[in-house]
């Protein structure tokens, strides 16, 4: 069976598996494309590869080393690593400090990261939706969170990896260390080589629980009013918004670690979606009805909740992506300069307009530092992400309205969230496209890269 991408679009024609296996010296001399394929999450083509070869990395997953002393804080040498890597589940012991440096195989789950780390007193200072992505893949999509505007993105927190290029060099990249190499990677989509270890920062937290205050807002002015204001007193600020209003209203949330002695309830196991139905259920008369309920629910202004249901709220059903039908869905999410608030506007008028959209929309800012990647999504503004069911050539008809608004407003669009970018749109919106190519691997490529450099 073909693999697929988050989104279950249609399948794109088989690319041949490979298991990759840390012991391996060189990558496999095959006379087709190669790229690197985590655990599949990035919802478009960018983790795809036609007619070429995966290599499979989810059986690199073992923890190498991990040095939690307090003065290790900027220094650019990596931890010396052990001389037999341990599984990921095996007990480590911490010392005390503020950071930690956990240098692992690229395979290991931000999952096992936390099952492991987080009852010891160490979490990530920066992670994505969900939590069952890959060191490696989190690296190649530099990805974010809701604190951007205080941690910036996961490759800012990152401190170095090894690349194995197809010609079989290994070049271990930091700041420091083939600085040029270490940017085009992180953010790079798996383009420039196979990532086998990182060695990446961990965040000092007194408790897996987090204080989070709620607050409703309605009109795209409360909501800036009240970023504003999180912002600068909270780590975490997001909020969810209803796509279908005619006026623009959602759920405005800034939370924080909750300090020691804390008592979060655990969260339950995890449900499974058990079937794939034969057509989406998320359509306008369902949507309306859960935005309306969604908005309208009893809310605490301020409560105590577990870290897990805060960050990753649809990890708690296995196989979601199943709910949008055999036909798939895409995700649309973009960034627009901070001065572009219209273009928000414009945007959610639009989808309104459509009928269609996502049950979890996403509004929230990123900060202005710069991201570390060449080719990394975040940039300071304003982001908005939602899902659609493909109902083709109306899915398709909106996405062009949205491009030109983005477009227009100077933005850009996710890679790791997208199927159908025009390249006019990716080269506009990443002005280091030129220059990274000199650092794409000849041996490696994807759909997606294909698509926009044609």
């Amino acid at each position: 069976m073909a693999l697929n991408s988050w989104g279950r679009l249609p399948s794109l024609p088989a690319a041949q598996e490979i298991p990759w296996r840390q012991r391996d010296d060189a990558l496999p001399e095959l006379p087709i494309p190669l790229l690197a394929f985590g655990n599949g999450r990035s919802y478009g083509d960018s983790c795809l590869n036609s007619d070429g070869a995966l290599l499979l990395t989810r059986g690199t997953d073992r923890f190498i080393s991990f040095d939690a002393a307090p003065t290790t804080r900027g220094n650019p040498t990596p931890a010396t690593p052990a001389t037999h890597p341990t599984p990921a589940h095996t007990q480590v012991t911490a010392t005390d400090g503020d950071s930690a440096y956990l240098r692992c195989e690229a395979g290991v789950l931000l999952a096992d990261i936390i099952e492991v780390f987080l009852p010891r007193g160490w979490f990530l200072p920066v992670t994505p939706g969900t939590r069952f992505v890959t060191v490696g893949g989190a690296i190649a999509n530099d990805v974010h969170g809701k604190n951007h505007h205080r941690a910036g993105s996961f490759g800012a927190h990152v401190r170095s990896f090894e690349l194995l290029r197809s010609d079989g060099s290994r070049r271990v990249c930091s700041r420091h260390e083939n600085a040029d190499w270490f940017a085009a990677t992180i953010g790079g989509l798996g383009l420039t080589g196979l990532i086998t270890w990182a060695e990446i920062e961990l965040r000092r937290v007194d408790s897996d629980g987090l204080t989070v205050e709620n607050t409703r807002f309605h009109g795209l002015d409360e909501f800036f009013a009240l970023n504003g204001e999180a912002e600068a007193a909270h780590e975490y600020a997001v909020a969810w918004i209803d796509c279908l209003a005619k006026t623009p209203r959602g759920i405005f949330m800034a939370a924080d670690h909750a300090p020691a002695g804390s008592r979060a309830r655990t969260p339950g196991k995890a449900k499974r979606a058990p079937f794939t139905p034969p057509l989406s259920p998320v359509n306008t008369a369902s949507l309306s009805l859960f935005n309306l309920a969604y908005y309208h629910r009893p809310l605490p202004s301020r409560g105590l909740t577990h870290l897990l249901p805060f960050f990753y709220p649809l990890d708690g059903v296995l196989d979601w992506n199943r709910l949008y039908g055999r036909r798939g869905f895409y995700q649309y999410q973009c960034v627009v300069p901070l001065a572009a608030r219209a273009a928000i506007d414009e945007m959610l008028r639009a989808i309104a307009a459509s009928g269609q959209g996502s049950l979890l929309a996403v509004l929230k800012t990123f900060g202005h530092d710069a991201s570390p990647g060449m080719l990394s999504f975040p940039m300071e503004g304003t982001t908005l992400a939602l899902d659609f069911p493909d109902q083709g050539e109306a899915t398709q008809a909106l996405f062009g309205r949205l491009d030109a608004i983005v477009a227009a407003a100077g933005g850009r669009l996710y890679p790791a969230k997208d199927a159908r970018m025009p390249a006019y749109l990716f080269r506009q919106g990443y002005p280091q496209f030129d220059a990274f190519g000199r650092f794409v691997d000849p041996r490696f490529s994807s759909n997606f890269w294909r698509r926009i450099s044609a």
